[in-house]
């Protein structure tokens, strides 16, 4: 969108770019698009794209943001401040209390709170918050609520302040592998990531990690080193997240990073400046097929771990222009990840 400017044209523009890095894509029939439109607003939901005013901010600066999500509830939820609340789908008393008391009291002090809808923390950290705004980060479609038993919760956030949001398609039933990638929508939606149960291997703890890669804060309530569900929390505060008792330790924390956020610029205004110096906002036609040699040299330069796009452009000696086509080719391609930072690797 910002070297094309016209939705079609880089939709057309996307099909030759993945064409070039080894993968052919298919535009999607409009017919199929329409009906998917009309049954998600059958449901009371609706699609905010990455272009939009009203998508969150927070997620718009991921590298890798969902493109549209749809969302079924109130999209106001979204632009409030919000915190992710994540642990232990078999948690203890204590810490389904902790979830609960940390929602409300945060809630109260302005914060949405977002979470994944799954048993135990999650749920209770939706409960405090019904009343003050909860976002649930889904990993189906929205027709395809997981788990079955808080069917009736996630239907209780719809209908008030809070929303039901997902970036997969109607007819999407969650697999083991979307959950992680769910896991990095809850932690871009919020300015920090509070861990209350968590073993070594949950998703919890990946979404905690996520968080700090995100250049989100990370939080985590420590718990008995002989308990396996406060493992990964405790690991958290060993590395570094901070430790938190209480309410005021999340508020005392964020509050400056909450300040900064209330003065962002919101993506739509950002992309709709008029700068034509600037690199990413190149229009015109679709840039010359890169030669195979320039790729390859590019190629050779990625690996398995992220690397800096400065450093590639320095090490290959290649024109930062043709760097960020051959880059994009091969995201089209699916054949690179971006990270955090201006950094790719290789998949695979």
């Amino acid at each position: 969108m910002r070297r094309f400017r016209s939705a079609t044209d880089a939709a057309e523009g996307a099909v030759e770019l993945a064409h070039r890095g080894g993968r052919r894509l298919r535009l999607a029939d409009p017919g199929e698009i329409a009906r998917e439109m009309d049954r998600t607003a059958a449901m009371g939901a609706s699609f905010l794209t990455l272009d939009e005013p009203g998508y969150p901010r927070p997620l718009a600066a991921l590298e890798d943001a969902p493109p549209a999500i749809a969302v079924r509830g109130s999209p106001a939820v979204l632009g409030a401040p919000a915190l992710a609340i994540v642990g232990s789908r078999n948690a203890s008393v204590a810490g389904r209390s902790m979830a609960l008391n940390l929602a409300a009291g945060l809630g109260s002090a302005g914060y949405a709170i977002v979470s994944g809808l799954a048993r135990g923390i999650d749920a209770e950290a939706h409960r405090g918050a019904l009343e003050t705004g909860t976002v649930a980060v889904l990993a189906g479609g929205l027709d395809r609520l997981y788990p079955p038993e808080n069917i009736e919760l996630a239907d209780a956030i719809a209908a008030g302040t809070g929303a039901l949001v997902t970036e997969m398609p109607l007819g999407w039933e969650p697999r083991g592998r979307d959950f992680p990638r769910r896991n990095r929508i809850i932690s871009g939606l919020s300015l920090g990531v509070i861990v209350v149960e968590a073993a070594r291997r949950s998703g919890s703890l990946i979404t905690g990690r996520l968080a700090g890669q995100q250049g989100r804060s990370v939080f985590a309530v420590p718990g008995s080193p002989l308990d396996p569900r406060a493992e990964g929390a405790n690991l958290l505060i060993r590395d570094g997240a901070t430790l938190v008792t209480g309410v005021d330790d999340v508020l005392e924390d964020i509050a400056p990073m909450a300040a900064r956020e209330s003065r962002a610029p919101d993506l739509a205004d950002i992309w709709s400046r008029d700068d034509s110096t600037a690199e990413t906002t190149d229009t015109g036609p679709l840039p010359a097929a890169t030669p195979d040699a320039t790729r390859d040299l590019i190629i050779e330069a990625l690996g398995p771990s992220p690397t800096e796009i400065d450093a590639i452009i320095r090490h290959t000696r290649i024109e930062p222009a043709n760097v960020h086509v051959v880059l994009l080719e091969l995201e089209l391609a699916g054949r690179i990840q971006r990270h955090a930072g201006q950094r790719v690797s290789l998949i695979g």
